[in-house]
This record gives C-alpha cells, sequence and structure tokens, in this order.
C-alpha cells in the first residue's frame, strides 16, 4: 500500500493490527494481541515503538 494513502478503519478499533515476533519476525493481523509465536517468542505490535 502506497504511504500516501489512507487506510480505513485506522482508528477503528474493530480493524485488525499488525503484530510481529520479536524472536523470528513472523508477521500476523489480528484483532486482539495474538499472544505466543509459534516459535515460543512474544509478538509486539508493530504500530508500537520498539524503543
Amino acid at each position: 500500500m502506497p504511504h500516501d494513502q489512507d487506510v480505513e478503519g485506522e482508528n477503528d478499533p474493530e480493524s485488525a493490527s499488525t503484530y510481529e515476533c520479536l524472536e523470528c519476525g513472523t508477521v500476523v493481523e489480528a484483532n486482539t494481541h495474538p499472544g505466543v509465536c509459534e516459535c515460543g517468542g512474544e509478538f509486539q505490535n508493530r504500530a508500537k515503538s520498539l524503543e
């Protein structure tokens, strides 16, 4: 998706967020926190800073 376009439902609480495993890099989309990855790593919401 081009960066200059608005994302539909961006502020909609029902829209899915993108999460990435901090261990293996698996990316998933989910409406709620997906918990633990199959590799045992923790998922981090990609919209949040790692700092």
